[in-house]
C-alpha cells in the first residue's frame, strides 16, 4: 500500500518515543498531513535525542504504510510454515482464539503460553493489558531472559539494581572504555557524546571481538576472544593492586567483600589472561594504567559480552572497576551498562498479579522455547504446551537453535496466535494473525535503558486497515473468555497512568512529551548503592546463599578452543548495522543497505579454507547449517568469524538464519541464552 498526502490538507505535529530496543529511547516528532504521517524526526527540545534519529527510525513511514504490512486478520489454510492464509473478520477471529483458549483452560491453562519480548518497549502496548489477561487466565509465566538477563543480574549483585551514571556526563570523560558495544549502530547518542570528549581530549578504547565500526573511530581496540571479558577484568585489578591504582579511602567506606575480591585477582596476572583473551600482555598492562591514572574514567558497557557462559560473572567483575578508583565519585566517572532500574514504574498496577489468586503456574524461559515446545506432560515440566500467543516478538528468527523452534512451531497440535505487523518467519506459522498497530497509531508509555526520563507517545494516525492495538486485542479477548474484572475496562491513557502513578506526572508528559527523573549527576559519588548493604558488593552474600560463588570470576564458554575439533572457530553473531534484532529486516530501502547476510572472516582462516570473499559458505555444527556470503574481513579476529544478524530465515539463501547455530544453553546468572558461545566449521559450498 502506499500513503500520500494532499498539499493543501492540515499539517499537525504530534510527539512520541521511539518503542525499539535501544538505550536511546528518543523521543519523536511526527508531521502529519491529512491524517497521514508523511515524515518522523527527532525533538531537538528532548535533550537525550538532540533532534537526531537513526538511519532506522527515520525512516519510519515507510515501515507504517509498507506494502506487505498485514491490515486485516488471516486464518491459515495451508500447512504450518506454508505462508498460505485467507482474510477472517475481526469478530470470527476473537471467537475462534476465545473457544481455543477456553477449551485448554478448562483442563490446564498453564498449557496456554504467552511469547513476547521488545518489539515494541513500551509499558502499555508491551505487558499492559497482556499480563492482566494472562495473570486473570493462569497461563504460564514466560521468563523473558532473550537480550540481557545474564548482565541485569550481574549489576543487581554488584551495584544492586540496573543503575549507573548519567549518560549525559560521558561528554565531559579524560578515558571512555567502550566495553561490549558498537555504539555507532546501536546507541547513536552516546557515540555523539564519545565524539564530544574525544575532540576535547578524551581517550577511546573499544574491547570487542569484532572490530566494528566503532572500533575504528577509537585510539585503540582490544580484540578478545569471545567470553574472555571476566579474565580481562581481573587481570585490570591485578594491576591496580600491583601499583596500587587504589582509592582506599572509597573501597574502606563503600564497598565489601575488599579483601576476598584483592585474593581472586592477584590470581589473574597480565600474562595469564593474554593467554586466555587472546591479547598482547603490554595491551592489558597499559589498559591497566590507563584507567588507574586517569580521572574522570567511564565505561561504557552492552550487552554484546554477557551472550556467554559467564556473561553474569563478566558483568560482576567489569562492575567492579569503578569502584576501586573511586571513578564513581566524579559525575564523569563510572559505568552504564542499564539505568532501567532508575525508573518507579508501578508494575504491580499495571500487570495486576493479583488476579492470579493463589495460583502459581509454571515459568518458561522464552530462550528454551524450541526445546519446551517439544516437550510432552511431565511432572517436571507439566503439561504438553498446546497453545502460543506471539506478540511483539518473531522467536522463529531470534530464539537459539532455531531448527528445533521451526520443529516446535510446526507442531499441528499447537494452537498459535500471532499479533503483527508482517508475514515474519513466526506469523507463517500460526494459526490466526491479527494486524496489530504501530507506534505511530497507538498511546504509550516509555522509560529507558540508556538515559533517565519517561517519554509518552500519543498516536499520531488513526490505525491504518483493521490494525489493533494489543491492548484492545486482550480486552476484548476478555470480554469474550467472561473475564468481568474491571480492570478489563482500563483504555490505553488509563494504563498509561497506572504505569507511572502519579497524575501530575502524567500532565507533564501531555504537555511536554517527556520528563526526567530527578537523579543525581554523581548518583554513588558517596556510595549508596541500592544493594542490601548499601555499598558496592564484590562479595554477594545472595548468591553465596544460592550455592554460587560470591566473587566475580572468569567462566570458560561451553564451547571453548579445547572442545570439539570438528569446529575450530567461535562465531559471534552480532546485529547488522540496520536491523535491530529482526526488525526492520523488510524494510527494502535498509535491506538494500545492508546488502545481503553476511560471515565476516579472517583472511587467514579464509585461505585455510580456500575461501574468496563474495563467495557462497557453509557455516555449521552439530545443531545445524546455515549458509550466506562470505565476506573477507579484518573485522573478523583470526579463529573468529562475525555472523552478521539477524536475518528473517526466509530471506535467507537457503531459508535459515544465523540462529540455526546457537545453542538452548543458559548463562551463568539470569538463565539466559548463550548466542556467542558457538563454535563451527566454515566450508565452501561446492
Amino acid at each position: 500500500m502506499t500513503a500520500s498526502a494532499t498539499p493543501a490538507a492540515e499539517t499537525e505535529t504530534v510527539r512520541g518515543a521511539c518503542p525499539h530496543d535501544c538505550p536511546d529511547t528518543c523521543a519523536l516528532l511526527t508531521t502529519v498531513q491529512g491524517g497521514v504521517a508523511v515524515r518522523v524526526a527527532g525533538n531537538p527540545d528532548h535533550p537525550p535525542t538532540d533532534g537526531a534519529l537513526c538511519t532506522k527510525v527515520s525512516r519510519y513511514t515507510e515501515r507504517t504504510y509498507h506494502p506487505e504490512r498485514i491490515l486485516q486478520p488471516l486464518r491459515r489454510v495451508g500447512p504450518k510454515g506454508s505462508g498460505r492464509f485467507e482474510p477472517v473478520g475481526w469478530d470470527e477471529a476473537l471467537d475462534t482464539i476465545a473457544a481455543r483458549l477456553s477449551a485448554i483452560a478448562t483442563h490446564n491453562p498453564e498449557a496456554i503460553v504467552p511469547y513476547s519480548y521488545a518489539g515494541t518497549m513500551g509499558l502499555v502496548q508491551g505487558e499492559g493489558m497482556a499480563a492482566r489477561f494472562f495473570h486473570r487466565l493462569g497461563a504460564s509465566q514466560l521468563d523473558r531472559t532473550i537480550c540481557a538477563a545474564a548482565g541485569g543480574e550481574g549489576l543487581i549483585h554488584t551495584l544492586g539494581a540496573k543503575v549507573g551514571m548519567k549518560m549525559p556526563f560521558f561528554a565531559e570523560s579524560k578515558l571512555i572504555l567502550i566495553w561490549g558495544s558498537n555504539p555507532i549502530a546501536s546507541n547513536l547518542h552516546f557515540w555523539r557524546l564519545a565524539q564530544q570528549a574525544k575532540r576535547a581530549g578524551a581517550r577511546l578504547v573499544c574491547i570487542d571481538p569484532r572490530r566494528s565500526e566503532t572500533a575504528d573511530k577509537c585510539h585503540e581496540h582490544l580484540q578478545l576472544l569471545p567470553g574472555t571479558d571476566a579474565a580481562l577484568a581481573l587481570a585490570l585489578m591485578h594491576e591496580l593492586i600491583v601499583h596500587d591504582w587504589l582509592d582506599h579511602d572509597y573501597i574502606a567506606r563503600h564497598t565489601l567483600g575488599w579483601e576476598a575480591l584483592r585474593e581472586r585477582a592477584l590470581q589473574w596476572p597480565p600474562a595469564r589472561a593474554a593467554a586466555v583473551c587472546g591479547l598482547p600482555e603490554a595491551q592489558i598492562v597499559q589498559l591497566a594504567r590507563d584507567w588507574g591514572t586517569t580521572r574522570p574514567a567511564a565505561i561504557r558497557l552492552n550487552y554484546g559480552m554477557q551472550r556467554v557462559r559467564g556473561g553474569g560473572n563478566a558483568v560482576r567483575a567489569v562492575a567492579c572497576l569503578p569502584a576501586l578508583t573511586g571513578a564513581w565519585r566524579h559525575r564523569a566517572g563510572g559505568l552504564l551498562l542499564s539505568s532501567s532500574g532508575h525508573f518507579p514504574v508501578h508494575r504491580a498496577a499495571l500487570h495486576r498479579p493479583d488476579l492470579l489468586g493463589t495460583r502459581t503456574p509454571r515459568t518458561i524461559n522464552m530462550s528454551t522455547i524450541g526445546d519446551d515446545l517439544l516437550r510432552e506432560a511431565s511432572p517436571a515440566f507439566g503439561p504438553k504446551i498446546e497453545a502460543l500467543v506471539v506478540y511483539n516478538s518473531n522467536p522463529v528468527a531470534v530464539a537459539p537453535e532455531s531448527a528445533r523452534v521451526v520443529q516446535g512451531f510446526a507442531r499441528e497440535d499447537l494452537f498459535t496466535v500471532v499479533l503483527e505487523h508482517f508475514r515474519t518467519d513466526t506469523a507463517d506459522h500460526a494459526d490466526i494473525i491479527l494486524p496489530a498497530t504501530t507506534q505511530l497509531e497507538h498511546w504509550d508509555i516509555h522509560t529507558s535503558y540508556g538515559h533517565t526520563d519517561v517519554l509518552l507517545n500519543r498516536p499520531a494516525i488513526a490505525p491504518v486497515g483493521q490494525a489493533r492495538p494489543n491492548t484492545q486485542v486482550f480486552r476484548d479477548l476478555a470480554a469474550r473468555m467472561g473475564f468481568t474484572e474491571p480492570c478489563f475496562s482500563d483504555d490505553d491513557e488509563t494504563l498509561c497512568r497506572a504505569a507511572i502513578g502519579d497524575a501530575r506526572d502524567f500532565d507533564l508528559l501531555l504537555a511536554h512529551g517527556f520528563a526526567s527523573l530527578p537523579v543525581p549527576d554523581a548518583p554513588f559519588a558517596d556510595g549508596g548503592f541500592p544493594t542490601p548493604s548499601g555499598k558496592c558488593e564484590f562479595f554477594s552474600a545472595r548468591l553465596a546463599a544460592q550455592g554460587l560463588d560470591g566473587l566475580p570470576d572468569h567462566l570458560p564458554n561451553f564451547e571453548g578452543p579445547d572442545g570439539d575439533a570438528r569446529y575450530p572457530l567461535a562465531m559471534i553473531s552480532p546485529p547488522a548495522r540496520n536491523f535491530l534484532n529482526s526488525t526492520f529486516v523488510n524494510v527494502q530501502s535498509l535491506r538494500d543497505i545492508e546488502g545481503e547476510p553476511l560471515l565476516e572472516i579472517h583472511p587467514d582462516d579464509a585461505a585455510a579454507r580456500g575461501i574468496t570473499g563474495g563467495e557462497l559458505v557453509r557455516v555449521f555444527n552439530d545443531r545445524g547449517v546455515y549458509h550466506c556470503k562470505a565476506e573477507v574481513s579484518g573485522r573478523a579476529r583470526p579463529g573468529v568469524v562475525n555472523g552478521l544478524g539477524i536475518w528473517w530465515r526466509k530471506l535467507g539463501p537457503r531459508g535459515t538464519n544465523v540462529n540455526e547455530l546457537t545453542s538452548q544453553r543458559l548463562t551463568d546468572l539470569g538463565r539466559g541464552p548463550v548466542f556467542y558461545d558457538c563454535r563451527v566449521e566454515v566450508a565452501r559450498v561446492g
